[in-house]
């Protein structure tokens, strides 16, 4: 069975990627983003560490190790600036998130991978990216996880345990299950069949189990109601 710990700013990953949804400002996402390495940044997302960095001190500035995607979203100017660590990848069947990730996969083989910026600005993006923690996992062969300013969505399968506190805000979304249960909810989970039905449950503990025979996603939010 897998078991899931919650996540702070101390947790640890074997590789972060930035996407170009909101720039990482949660103690969490923020402290994840600059401590772990390596850092895959997608083009869309490099004018965001450029900005960053002309804000920080040296020291406190983010490295990328390596800036991944089509190019239809990076000027010129950053393109011959960042040339050394620029991966240009044409195809257009996968957006630059699942590029990025299989970047990473193919040069570094993280087994776990933290995944920030990757909601707000566009919804429809932000539906997609979360929506590809499922994908991930099952296609990938990684155990992702995408953080945001608020909390983070962990995609599980079959029967799985996840760390929590009393009064912990949850969502459980429905990827493939077609028997869903669970323990250590104010409300009984069951096999959703729509997207919304999962939403908004609470955590009665220090821990929650999700049983199923299929896939899931799990939000977790950092505070308490």
């Amino acid at each position: 069975m897998e078991r899931h710990t919650l996540i702070d700013e101390n947790s640890e990953f074997d590789a972060v990627i930035l996407a170009a949804g909101d720039f990482p400002r949660g103690t969490a996402a923020k402290g994840i983003l600059t401590k772990t390495r390596p850092l895959i940044v997608c083009d869309s997302a490099l004018e965001e560490i450029v900005e960053y960095n002309s804000r920080q001190t040296e020291e406190h500035q983010l490295t990328p190790a390596a800036v991944v995607g089509d190019g239809d979203s990076l000027s010129p100017t950053l393109m011959e600036r960042y040339h050394a660590i620029w991966h240009h990848i044409s195809e257009q069947e996968y957006n630059d998130l699942t590029k990025a990730t299989r970047f990473a996969i193919e040069n570094y083989h993280p087994k776990t991978v933290a995944y920030v910026g990757a909601t707000g600005k566009r919804e429809d993006h932000t539906l997609g990216n979360i929506s590809l923690m499922a994908f991930y996992l099952r296609e990938l062969g990684i155990r992702p996880t995408l953080i945001t300013d608020y909390g983070w969505f962990t995609p599980a399968k079959d029967t799985a345990t996840f760390e929590s506190f009393p009064r912990q805000q949850v969502s459980i979304f429905n990827v493939s299950c077609k028997h869903l249960e669970g323990i250590g909810f104010r409300w009984n989970p069951y096999t959703y069949s729509e997207l919304w039905q999962g939403t908004l449950n609470e955590a009665t503990g220090n821990e929650f189990t999700i049983k199923s025979d299929g896939e899931f996603i799990i939000y977790q939010t950092f505070e308490p109601k």
